[in-house]
């Protein structure tokens, strides 16, 4: 089989936004510091977006609508980061670390 033929299909793009999410969800659980959790979120958002690209791609008939919603995604992912990084400033100020098991005054 020709690898190229792999292109074709969309389960393999399937395959590997499973992977991105499985990945991201693994590494949003594990990670214990704030950066770490973000970056596995970015991984979700990835995840996401290659769904929606492969599903448009191969399903259906207008090819701008799976675009224009990824390129939503991706205003809400650099939206995220900006919130998520500001945060993390000012806690980092507040506290001199970012590891979330140190914190114990925003427990609820």
């Amino acid at each position: 089989m020709n690898l190229l033929h792999l292109y074709d299909r969309p389960a393999v793009y399937l395959v590997v936004a499973a992977l991105l999410l499985a990945v991201g969800l693994y590494g949003l659980i594990r990670r214990r510091t704030f950066i770490g959790m973000l970056i596995a979120g970015e991984l979700i958002f990835s995840a996401a977006s290659l769904n929606i690209m492969a599903l448009n791609h191969f399903l259906a008939p207008d090819p701008s609508t799976g675009q224009i919603f990824v390129l939503f995604i991706m205003g809400l992912a650099a939206a995220e980061v900006a919130i998520a990084l500001s945060i993390i400033i000012a806690v980092y100020r507040n506290y001199r670390s970012i590891r979330s098991t140190e914190l114990s005054e925003l427990n609820g």
